[in-house]
């Protein structure tokens, strides 16, 4: 009912999907950005509005979420591809350095944000087959065509991310 309500414009019902669904749209978009939190805030606002856009053309084939969520993906990928064709340092190889840092607290960084991090330090293509193998349950065949690669390559680039992972978390691993 509230996506009929929001597809017809009702702005309290989109409110209430945005509620409802802003976390996980904006978690899957900050793995597949590599932890970038401003950028990954603006990207979610960008799904959002793409959503409100296109809803009055949502035709139920898939549950909102779904769809959503898909819608997501591919904005978060789009960036990923806009990034590629800018010649620019993207600064992820550094970011692995920080794992198991000493906090201000004197404390040990968790596990967690260990893999956070490491999983954000890795280069971009490397964490997107990663995020949407191993975290969003996608085909290899999925990504092969969203990504614009050989499913070979999809397997070689997840294999890479896991090697790498395996690397940078070290005792962790």
């Amino acid at each position: 009912m509230l996506v009929a309500a929001a597809a017809k414009g009702g702005v309290a019902a989109f409110e209430t999907l945005y509620r409802r669904h802003a976390g996980r749209v904006h978690g899957v978009i900050v793995r597949l950005v590599g932890g970038r939190g401003a950028r990954a805030d603006d990207l979610t606002q960008e799904a959002f509005v793409r959503a409100w856009q296109a809803l009055p053309e949502f035709r139920y084939e898939a549950a909102f979420s779904t769809w959503l969520h898909r819608l997501a993906v591919n904005t978060a990928l789009m960036e990923l591809r806009r990034r590629r064709s800018r010649p620019q340092d993207d600064g992820d190889d550094d970011a692995f350095e920080l794992l198991g840092a000493t906090d201000s607290a004197g404390h040990t960084t968790a596990l967690s944000m260990d893999l956070e991090r490491a999983v954000a330090s890795l280069p971009p293509r490397a964490r997107a087959v990663l995020v949407l193998y191993d975290v969003e349950g996608w085909k290899h065949e999925e990504i092969a065509t969203e990504l614009g690669m050989a499913v070979g390559s999809s397997k070689a680039q997840l294999h890479r991310a896991r090697s790498l992972l395996r690397e940078r978390l070290g005792a962790h691993a």
